[in-house]
């Protein structure tokens, strides 16, 4: 089966269950672009155009759960060589900024290392939306990686800052939610990290009178929130 599917529905909700059916995952696994919303046209007959989406099943990049295998999962033990490249890395990386902030690494499971950085108060690493702290988190895997021999997964964080931004980011996804619903109209995210789109698509997957979907791409790929139209139906 393809990666990437595009598929046509009389409705993007339609559109949408044809393409959980074909991957065989629910909607939560998998990230929608629409390519076009459709129209009934005149009378609901003259003019009508099928909306059309392009899907394809979440990435390792904002953590999805992978398909289960027959026989127990592969994983790849901890060592401490990992987490000496990885903090070493960091703290070269801290020198030519110009700070002195200590850096400790502690496991996540068996195949992640959590980067921690303290003493950032002023919030100098994180950048705003942590656009910072992602950049040099990105070139941290891409250093631990680079040969493909390794495929631990660095988690850089400061001040306990990614707790934070996902409380703040739930938050947002429930507030923003609850206006789509009160005025019976789309609202749209700004556009934000892949790992950061999911926290929004998995706070509201269960709540029967919305829908999300993704548009746009890259940097500038964002959520688009959308009351169901009757409600309490399930995609």
């Amino acid at each position: 089966m393809e990666d990437v599917l595009e598929i046509e529905g009389k409705t993007i909700d339609e559109a949408i269950q044809k393409a959980c059916d074909t991957f065989h995952v629910p909607r939560e696994k998998l990230t929608i672009e629409i390519l076009s919303e459709g129209s009934t046209g005149l009378l609901g007959i003259l003019g009508a155009k099928t909306a059309r989406i392009r899907a394809r099943i979440l990435s390792i990049d904002i953590g999805p759960e992978t398909p289960a295998k027959e026989g127990p999962p592969a994983s790849v033990p901890y060592d401490e060589e990992a987490a000496i490249t990885a903090k070493a890395f960091v703290e070269g990386m801290l020198v030519r900024i110009g700070v002195d902030f200590p850096v400790t690494v502690e496991p996540d499971g068996e195949d992640a290392l959590i980067v921690n950085i303290h003493g950032d108060g002023g919030g100098l690493l994180i950048g705003k939306g942590g656009h910072t702290l992602d950049a040099i988190q990105y070139l941290t895997n891409k250093v631990l990686n680079k040969n493909g021999s390794s495929r631990r997964r660095i988690f850089l964080d400061t001040e306990n800052y990614r707790q934070k931004r996902e409380e703040g980011l739930k938050a947002l996804a429930e507030k923003l939610g609850e206006k789509a619903k009160r005025t019976k109209k789309p609202v749209t995210v700004n556009p934000m990290a892949a790992h950061e789109r999911r926290i929004v698509h998995m706070t509201l997957q269960n709540d029967e009178d919305l829908v999300t979907h993704s548009r746009g791409e890259g940097p500038f790929r964002k959520i688009i929130i959308v009351p169901r139209k009757g409600g309490k139906t399930k995609v």
